[in-house]
């Protein structure tokens, strides 16, 4: 059986994230969608609702039996990898900026463990959307819907009534 590693903060996830996993699924036996938290970076979403928002999509996406979301613990990708008997990573590239910063962290997964990465190009229809333009969007008022499904939608206007409420 073949387990690869889609590791990402998906804050928040979005419809380019679901075809990666999707197209993932579709080459591996399973795939566990590795959510990380990054202390250093203020997330609009926490980890435990980012989580929460992949799982009900995966499950509305009929994705539920083959691919799984578990928390990232902190510590190295490669050692998480081991730990689930992960052979791959799984990263998907909208463009040459990507591949330039997925490069490095791709040679020392293989340097520091023989974890292969798998690069899957993102479809034109998606190749647009990142995470940090949907927040950055988003917090401006604007309309990012289309560029999310419905459960990351939901968790985002959620996130940001709360943040407006506190400012």
């Amino acid at each position: 059986m073949s387990t690869v590693v889609l590791p990402g903060s998906f804050d928040p996830f979005t419809l380019g994230h679901l075809d990666i996993a999707r197209r993932a699924a579709a080459i591996a036996d399973r795939v566990v969608t590795a959510v990380s938290h990054n202390p250093s970076k203020r997330s609009l979403l926490d980890q435990d609702t980012r989580c929460a928002a992949i799982r009900e999509t995966l499950e509305a996406e009929g994705l539920g039996d083959s691919v799984e979301v578990r928390p990232l613990p902190a510590g190295l990708l490669v050692d998480f990898c081991r730990e689930i008997g992960a052979g791959a990573v799984v990263r998907g590239i909208r463009g040459q900026a990507d591949l330039s910063y997925e490069e490095p962290m791709i040679r020392m997964n293989d340097h520091l463990a023989g974890i292969d990465t798998m690069l899957l190009i993102a479809r034109p229809a998606v190749a647009h959307i990142s995470s940090s333009l949907v927040r950055e969007v988003a917090m401006l008022g604007g309309d990012v819907e289309a560029m999310l499904p419905p459960a990351s939608a939901r968790a985002l206007r959620v996130a940001l009534a709360e943040r407006e409420q506190t400012a």
